[in-house]
């Protein structure tokens, strides 16, 4: 059975804070669901399986996926490094309200503690009300000392480095790092494999039983990365049909493409899937397998195998594009 380019079924999660933009603007319907601060639009997670929604695979599992296909869907590299376990995870964010303060262990924490890839990610930001803000990483130097006293005295904000955003605007976000996306953003995330999250602050809300959310303040403290950075956000010059690199680390390499025309692609040196997260616009994904229609919020996982493929769009589209490079 030949491969093609797949589209998946999206996994919606109710969260506190989450809020009606996945349905206003980008179409998804979470209904019963009272609200929805995440979607997980490509997902090896356990428990969080996604499921085929486009082709002849249609109803089959990415885990199935894999085991039918191996190195021909991941790429034979991939493979080997990764076995059957799909390495990145992609993701639509609504936050409606501050997310909780919080951190991710590296691989070596969270291998020991969670038998678990740590977790590095990215933000895009897609949407942004006015004046809306994140926190990424210190304003000051700190060690672990100072930190835990500022965190002791109610002082943890007046530490962390708290920037305006707009749309457009990209974040790389290693293990460790403290962080929270603030109220009023739409995000695309790209992510390690992992579920692993530290609470360090979550504003003393409660859910509607009138519980608090876990903290895991003592467990956050082996995980963060106490540095103060010069820059927090990653800077890049936008520019038409050409692939414009944002963030590259071990982890991953995303590129966006802002496209005006058709644009063909070639991989046949990567020895790598690749996924496309649709952010504006519409366009077609063509194969020697066919023709795949694509629209704002629409995520497409490419096997490693098809190593030519053209993007055409008449109205214009722009996409981001992800793997992992050698």
């Amino acid at each position: 059975m030949s491969l093609y380019p797949y589209k998946f079924k999206t996994i919606f999660k109710d969260k506190l804070w989450g809020g009606e933009k996945i349905k206003t603007i980008l179409g998804k319907d979470f209904s019963p669901l009272p609200n929805c601060g995440e979607t997980w639009e490509l997902s090896g997670v356990k428990g969080n399986i996604s499921e085929v929604s486009n082709g002849r695979s249609q109803g089959e599992l990415l885990t199935a996926l894999i085991d039918k296909h191996g190195g021909d869907l991941l790429g034979k590299r991939i493979e080997a490094q990764f076995g059957k376990e799909f390495p990145l995870l992609i993701k639509f964010i609504d936050a409606n309200d501050d997310l909780s303060i919080q951190v991710h262990p590296d691989d070596e924490l969270a291998q020991k503690r969670h038998d678990s890839f740590g977790k590095s990610e990215m933000w895009y930001i897609m949407q942004a009300d006015k004046g809306s803000s994140l926190i990424s990483g210190f304003s000051q130097e700190v060690d672990r000392d100072s930190y835990q006293k500022a965190f002791d005295e109610g002082k943890l904000e007046e530490i962390l480095n708290r920037e305006e955003v707009t749309a457009g605007d990209v974040f790389y976000l290693p293990a460790g790092r403290v962080h929270t996306i603030g109220k009023g953003l739409l995000l695309a995330e790209i992510q390690q494999t992992s579920d692993v999250t530290y609470r360090i602050y979550d504003f003393d809300r409660t859910d509607d039983q009138g519980n608090k959310r876990e903290l895991h303040i003592e467990e956050s403290l082996d995980a963060i990365d106490y540095k103060k950075y010069d820059q927090y956000k990653s800077p890049y010059l936008d520019k038409q049909d050409e692939a414009v690199n944002l963030v590259s680390c071990e982890y991953f390499k995303t590129n966006k493409l802002h496209l005006t025309g058709d644009h063909s692609v070639d991989h046949s040196g990567l020895d790598c899937f690749k996924i496309y997260i649709c952010l504006e616009g519409s366009g077609s994904l063509v194969t020697s397998e066919g023709r795949e229609e694509i629209g704002m919020g629409d995520v497409v996982l490419v096997p490693a195998a098809i190593e030519h493929y053209t993007f055409e769009t008449s109205t214009g589209t722009t996409l981001l594009e992800s793997y992992i490079d050698k």
